[in-house]
């Protein structure tokens, strides 16, 4: 068991900490473990949800500001960057590392975890920042990587490979590296010759869903899903690695009466691919609805008086959620559904195909295409009460023991154990 002193005070930051990304999701999880062992959680960030006593806003560190993307412009997509540039990245990461001085001073931080900030960069100023403060002071650090730049075409033509090879991600011996799934792990080595650390995401499977209440119990009404119709749930943004169009073609072939619940909006994506899907769709005669405006992280009501519903109100209604993303980068969604006890339909992706198959779960898999297996396979646990309830049951046994809060909190007491200068200052009293 891990235990902390009053002052052994951990730092998350990012740039942002809020709302349903992937990233603000899972540091949520890793703050809830380390929480109930006994430590205290700080958040320093360029948006927060956070409570605000324990919060530190800065408004550089979001990748939103106007100056950071001022730098994005200039240094992605060219082979020079300009003096400007370099002397604005500078001044900036100064900023921001003033602040995160602040921030463990004010707060008594011992221990920071960036979140995605040393691999994705998206704020150079930042990961240039945490870096500096990492080499200048020791603190120990867990850096929690869940995607590199090398995996995303848009940061390989750059005039940045300086400030790239320095901090994203940097090797520095007060850091523990953690990834999420086993390729990033090999291509964490071979880059950049650092040892990684596995931990995938995770879910709350010692705890099972609360049952629907009476607030969530007119769902398929409120999204218009008649009784003697399938709710299909697609609980992804609406982007082009979704593969969004396979699900379509998967309900136009089931030739049963059903509605496909898009959960989540585009994002910062843009609208092109929304609009292909919304052809698509028309095209297929597939009944798809957006209910983003619906959909959102807390309850509520809507300007014209319609309740506002969490994804986890959703998920219990759902007959069937897909999952056919062409990439991910673990599978938060594919988690969540077995969570909520629901059949799958997935995509052989590969990070599914070494990271989450193995481990023996019961799904449809489809392997980059809708076939007439896929299809049969479908119909059958559509149709099939029982089946459907062997496969939910036997698929949360085996999330539990492989990708449960249990498993975070044994690789965390490890990664705590082992943290040159952690130990020394009272942080872990008893193991």
């Amino acid at each position: 068991m891990m235990k902390a002193g009053n002052s052994n005070n951990v730092g998350f930051i990012s740039t942002r900490l809020a709302g349903t990304d992937g990233v603000s999701l899972e540091a949520a999880k890793w703050a809830a473990v380390f929480e109930k062992e006994g430590f205290k959680c700080f958040y320093f960030a360029g948006e927060l949800d956070t409570p605000k006593e324990r919060s530190y806003l800065v408004e550089e560190a979001h990748f939103h500001h106007h100056d950071i993307v001022d730098i994005h412009k200039n240094c992605f997509g060219a082979l020079v960057r300009g003096r400007f540039i370099t002397q604005k990245i500078h001044e900036i990461k100064n900023r921001i590392k003033n602040h995160l001085y602040k921030f463990i001073e004010q707060f008594e931080i011992k221990m920071l975890i960036p979140e995605n900030c040393l691999t994705i960069p998206l704020n150079i100023p930042l990961g240039l920042a945490i870096t500096e403060v990492i080499s200048e002071i020791g603190i120990p650090t867990i850096a929690h990587h869940h995607d590199f730049f090398w995996e995303r075409q848009v940061f390989l033509i750059n005039a940045v490979w300086d400030y790239l090879n320095m901090a994203f991600p940097p090797h520095i011996p007060q850091i523990r590296h953690v990834v999420i799934n086993s390729s990033g792990d090999n291509q964490l080595s071979l880059r950049t010759g650092i040892s990684g650390v596995i931990i995938p995401n995770v879910m709350d499977f010692e705890n099972p869903p609360d049952p629907v209440d009476e607030y969530a119990s007119d769902v398929r009404e409120a999204l218009g899903i008649d009784e003697d119709e399938l709710l299909i749930l697609q609980p992804t943004r609406v982007v082009k690695r979704k593969g969004i169009e396979h699900a379509i073609e998967l309900v136009h072939r089931l030739d049963m009466k059903a509605k496909l619940v898009i959960s989540h909006a585009s994002g910062d994506e843009g609208f092109d691919y929304e609009n292909r899907v919304r052809e698509y769709s028309n095209l297929m005669k597939v009944d798809t609805i957006f209910v983003s405006d619906i959909i959102k992280e807390e309850r509520g009501y809507t300007e014209d008086g319609r309740k506002i519903y969490t994804l986890e109100d959703i998920y219990p209604h759902a007959d069937l959620v897909t999952y056919p993303s062409n990439f991910e980068g673990f599978g938060n969604a594919f988690l969540e559904a077995v969570y909520y006890k629901k059949p799958i339909v997935v995509n052989n992706y590969s990070i599914y195909s070494t990271d989450i198959k193995p481990k023996g779960f019961s799904v449809v898999e489809m392997d980059g295409y809708v076939s007439n297996e896929t299809v049969l396979q479908t119909k059958e646990v559509l149709q099939d009460k029982e089946l459907r309830d062997n496969m939910a049951e036997h698929n949360y046994k085996v999330a539990r023991t492989w990708f449960s809060y249990g498993v975070l909190k044994g690789q965390l007491k490890n990664l705590v154990f082992s943290m040159p200068g952690f130990r020394t200052i009272d942080t872990v009293k008893q193991l």
